[in-house]
């Protein structure tokens, strides 16, 4: 028998603000300078860069791609490349973000029941999440010391689906990990709450096509989620198959 639920863990990026596709946007250019610089002929739009590096954080993406193309940024000069890419998001986000549909309702509605802790458990950077939280309204929700960033908040950076950030996240509110649900929307944050032995529901609204969604909720089923939610009107009827109580959102 599952113990019980206390702690909702929830992602950031496309699951709680529609982000991705603006911090893509931003950070494309400066992935292709990088490239130039290294003699790499391919670009990338901000779109194929969401595609390849969904759920990743810029650090992340930047050893995918020094892999990919066979290169080496020495390490002082990324992290140069890493501020750089989160003052150029941060920008971007205060300009045009907004809340996924239905997710700041959802969020009152647990707040005022009082019945679980929330906490936001990402892979991008502290200072872009609480930007995004305070853009959309959410960060009365989540006060900094509830926001938990792979990139930021470990002793040594990481990122999804890399499971250090939920368990640190877990350690910091004292909620062993069977005590926890994670909200997530990419399947490399679901295998990072999977492995960190977290039960997942798996939000796929935030994906521009039905047969994307459909894709999506596939692929994140069979990762490990519990419950696909299409929709954050769907989410009280996700609880119960991720092992809450349905009256407790009540």
């Amino acid at each position: 028998m599952k113990a019980k639920t206390t702690h909702i863990l929830f992602d950031c990026d496309n699951t709680l603000v529609l982000s991705e596709a603006l911090a893509f946007e931003a950070c494309a250019e400066l992935s292709n300078e990088i490239l130039s610089s290294q003699n790499v002929a391919d670009r990338y739009t901000g779109e194929q860069l969401l595609v390849d590096f969904v759920g990743k954080n810029f650090r992340g993406m930047l050893l995918d791609l020094q892999d990919k193309y066979n290169f080496t940024i020495p390490s002082e000069q990324l992290e140069k490349y890493v501020a750089m890419e989160e003052d150029k998001v941060i920008e971007k986000l205060k300009e045009k973000l907004v809340p996924c549909v239905g997710a700041n309702e959802v969020l009152e509605k647990l707040a005022k029941t009082g019945n679980y802790q929330m906490a936001v458990v990402s892979s991008s950077a502290h200072r872009r999440v609480v930007a995004s939280l305070e853009k959309a309204n959410q960060d009365t929700y989540f006060p900094p010391d509830r926001v938990f960033s792979a990139a930021t908040s470990l002793p040594k950076p990481t990122s999804k689906p890399d499971p250090a950030i939920y368990l640190f996240a877990c350690e910091k509110l004292g909620a062993p990990p069977a005590t926890c649900v994670a909200v997530e929307d990419s399947k490399s944050g679901a295998t990072s709450a999977v492995r960190a032995g977290i039960p997942i529901i798996a939000y796929v609204g935030s994906y521009e096509t039905p047969e994307k969604r459909d894709e999506m909720a596939k692929t994140l089923k069979d990762v490990g989620a519990a419950a696909i939610m299409y929709d954050w009107a769907e989410f009280e009827n996700c609880l119960e198959p991720a092992g809450c109580n349905v009256s407790d959102m009540s």
